[in-house]
């Protein structure tokens, strides 16, 4: 009998007869700042699963790498191959496979984001992303921009490669697989998007290693929850209209809850409640994870 083994920020996992076959059950739920929101949005979970199971087909279509996706199911959950889960860091053998890779890589495009912010800080150089050093928001990167950071701590946090090697105990071969599979899906996802009219600005990508050590990929991606995206007609004429869950972080960035989030994280006092979104902004957000399906996929939602 099937059991939930996890929940997600967005998804369940759940068991199946099969003890290495999970299936995903993707939840309305909508998170920011690593906190989940007390508020629905109707059939996000419905948009999430299908768009991941476009690109994971496209992606396995073109031969860039494998997956991890088994098959659709339903509308809102997909059955996917069980990856084992090894939280200590440094304690993955480099003999095991199907194994799950504790690290998140992040390619971005376009300056936009907390790479915006951190560059203003000077958190991060104008050398660094290949822009002039009195660039805009928005500014497109002279090349995709990779980073990584951290799984299974209390934040993501952004790391070197070194010490992602530390973590994972993967070799530096298989970090550089990884990191040239990202350039060849975003490369992919960038040429779908923009036959309508979209522009892909960055996103977050997880992996897993399978039979003899081939780099699998796991988990959601290239949806509005792990990616950005902008209107490419909108953007050539000097708008950047976010096109993602960025949308929903700005509410609460407008309403002043995410500087009295960072204010206690910093402090270490315990993160205030998020509140919920307002009706309109939970309207405006289910009917933009719809269009943006269909802008994403070229099909009906």
């Amino acid at each position: 009998m099937a059991e939930m083994l996890y929940q997600g920020k967005v998804k369940q996992v759940w068991s199946t007869d099969d003890p290495d076959i999970l299936e995903f059950r993707f939840t309305n739920q909508i998170s920011v700042f690593d906190q989940i929101i007390p508020s629905l949005i109707p059939r996000k979970g419905e948009s999430l699963n299908r768009t991941t199971a476009h690109w994971f087909k496209l992606i396995e279509d073109e031969g860039i790498c494998g997956t991890h996706l088994v098959e659709v199911n339903g509308t809102d959950r997909c059955l996917v191959r069980k990856v084992e889960i090894i939280k200590e860091p440094g304690m993955i053998p480099r003999d095991m496979d199907w194994v799950f890779v504790p690290l998140e890589i992040i390619c971005r495009h376009y300056l936009s984001g907390s790479a915006w912010r951190r560059f203003q800080r000077g958190e991060l150089t104008a050398a660094q992303l290949g822009v002039s050093e009195d660039c805009e928001y928005g500014s497109k990167l002279a090349k995709p921009f990779l980073e990584v950071t951290t799984k299974f701590e209390a934040f993501d946090r952004n790391i070197t490669n070194e010490e992602a090697l530390e973590i994972s105990n993967i070799t530096k071969d298989e970090l550089d697989t990884i990191f040239d599979a990202v350039l060849k899906i975003d490369a992919l996802i960038e040429r779908e998007a923009a036959k309508n009219g979209l522009i892909h600005v960055d996103g977050k990508k997880e992996f897993a290693l399978g039979p003899g050590r081939k780099i699998v990929l796991v988990d959601t991606f290239g949806t509005l929850d792990e990616d950005r995206w902008w209107d490419a007609e909108a953007y050539s004429n000097g708008e950047c209209i976010e096109l993602s869950k960025e949308s929903v972080r700005t509410h609460y960035i407008e309403t002043g809850h995410q500087e009295l989030l960072e204010e206690a994280r910093d402090s270490g006092a315990p993160d205030p409640s998020i509140p919920a979104l307002p009706q309109a902004v939970i309207d405006q957000t289910a009917n933009l994870y719809a269009s943006m399906f269909e802008r994403l996929t070229s099909q009906t939602f």
